[in-house]
């Protein structure tokens, strides 16, 4: 190859983006305390959702009135916590051993500053919390299932952006030197240019998954139809998840599970959600609607 050749390929790729010059901090130092933005994400996702549903449950038809409304909030707060640090203790701790080492010690389940959160096992806790306030409310459980996934995907979007802001999970190592948005994490054990997979979650389970829930639940009559809303919501986050973990750095404790099974361990958890939610939105649209009247609750 002439130096003409190398010469051009050169001025052909790009420089990556490196993490470290965007500038960014994981909290705000208070002195005494540093305020983290990962916990910051977490409660503004968790607010916003509370001040949509209080908003929702004052439309016609609506399930749940307000004092449900505020029962959510608070279960689910401690579902999503609870179940997302029970959920990446059980799947993803072990390292070598596959033995969810993390329960060895109990208490570091409560160390929300290490980071380590499950989405699968914030599903699951927020689920127990729906099934907790509908079963002592004599609600219906998959209506406010119905309106609590339109909810969702806020704190999916905060959350996915402090990832990225934390400098953590980041994604694979990228093929094509000249992708522009290549990046280069500080603790990346490498230093090679990689997928900013944080930013694709942000927009897929986040921000595009806001824009799909929203226009279905003011623009159209998804829900009058149990099962709907939360059908889209969960094949859609499922797939999105899918998707994403093909750019994403499987867990180092973890990476040698993904090379044997072919998939990461998240989307070997996700399939199941896809199946589940294509099966709530076949079984809703072949359904009665309900009726659009509001339910006589306090």
């Amino acid at each position: 190859m002439s130096l003409i050749t190398l010469a051009a390929a050169a001025a052909q790729t790009h420089e990556p983006i490196y993490w470290v010059e965007l500038g960014l901090k994981n909290g705000i130092d208070l002195g005494f305390f540093t305020l983290r933005y990962y916990s910051l994400a977490y409660l503004a996702g968790i607010v916003l959702g509370y001040w949509h549903l209080t908003r929702m449950a004052k439309a016609p038809g609506a399930p749940l009135a307000q004092r449900h409304a505020d029962d959510l909030f608070f279960y689910c707060t401690l579902g999503i916590i609870l179940g997302g640090r029970l959920g990446y203790a059980t799947f993803y701790t072990g390292g070598d051993t596959g033995i969810p080492s993390l329960w060895l010690h109990p208490g570091e389940l409560l160390s929300l500053w290490h980071g380590g959160m499950s989405f699968h096992g914030g599903v699951i806790g927020v689920l127990l919390a729906i099934a907790w306030v509908a079963w002592r409310g004599g609600l219906n459980f998959l209506r406010v299932a119905d309106y609590l996934s339109v909810c969702v995907p806020f704190g999916m979007l905060f959350g996915r952006l402090a990832n990225f802001v934390n400098g953590e999970l980041w994604g694979r190592v990228v093929t094509d030197p000249n992708l522009p948005w290549a990046m280069v994490f500080p603790d990346a054990p490498d230093q090679l240019p990689r997928h900013p997979s944080q930013l694709y979650e942000a927009g897929l389970e986040g921000l595009l998954m806001i824009v799909i829930m929203l226009l279905l639940f003011w623009k159209t009559r998804a829900r009058f139809r149990p099962g709907l809303l939360v059908g889209v919501f969960t094949a859609g986050i499922g797939s999105a998840r899918f998707f994403v973990e093909f750019y994403r750095e499987p867990d180092a404790q973890l990476a040698e599970f993904a090379r044997q099974t072919g998939l990461s361990m998240g989307q070997w958890l996700t399939i199941p959600l896809i199946l589940l939610g294509l099966f709530l939105v076949v079984r809703a649209l072949a359904r009665p609607a309900v009726a659009t009247g509001r339910p006589a609750v306090a």
